[in-house]
């Protein structure tokens, strides 16, 4: 297995309303993958607990053959599962009121990748740093359909958190029409769910953002 650098490009984050059922899901993300991620992330807020390790089960295994982390979305209990598992590249991204990043370090290990929801705040970010964060995602900065009454952040908060020297995700209403502003603003990482799995074919999708990317 070929493990790509997953500190730049482009990171899709699944939704349970847009990708309503276990086939769907995983043709989608099977595609994405195909497309060239650098991260995908699973975020189900459900309660079914059966179906989210079945379908994250599922989908570590389609990372693991493309190279590609599996990070699930505050859920910390169903990544160590995963890991006990055999799932080795699954890691967890946490908001602040999902757990504490460093007892998920503690869980996880040191070559997990753990991401932090910094909203639009350096304070934030500084303490995910400290805690032994892997990622910092600031947002939101466009329009959001998945979130759309999170706090808006300014674009050059990108810049100020290169400080942290952990590589920077921009969310929150990222698309093809913004994906170049968002990298020269300073974000390594770009993640979005509508700009993949909204329409159209996901490989195709993130190829294209890809190449907003090269080209900006």
């Amino acid at each position: 297995m070929t493990v790509h650098d997953w500190r730049r490009g482009v990171y899709a984050i699944t939704d349970a309303g847009l990708l309503p059922d276990d086939a769907t899901l995983i043709a989608a993300c099977e595609s994405a993958l195909a497309g060239g991620l650098a991260l995908l992330q699973y975020r189900d807020k459900s309660r079914d607990a059966e179906r989210r390790h079945r379908q994250a089960a599922a989908l570590a295994s389609r990372c693991a053959r493309h190279g590609v982390p599996l990070i699930i979305n505050d859920d910390l209990a169903l990544a160590e599962r995963l890991r006990r598992e055999g799932h080795g590249g699954v890691g967890v991204h946490l908001g602040q009121q999902d757990g504490s990043l460093r007892e998920a370090r503690r869980a996880l290990g040191e070559a997990a990748i753990i991401g932090a929801t910094c909203h639009a705040r350096l304070d934030l970010a500084a303490q995910a740093c400290e805690a032994g964060a892997s990622y910092l995602a600031f947002g939101r900065f466009f329009t959001s359909r998945t979130k759309p009454d999170a706090p808006p952040a300014r674009l050059e908060l990108l810049a100020e958190a290169a400080r942290f020297g952990l590589p920077r995700v921009a969310i929150g209403g990222i698309d093809a029409d913004n994906v170049r502003q968002a990298r020269r603003a300073g974000a390594e990482l770009l993640a979005t769910v509508q700009a993949v799995f909204g329409r159209g074919e996901p490989a195709s999708n993130v190829q294209y953002l890809r190449r907003q990317l090269e080209d900006g």
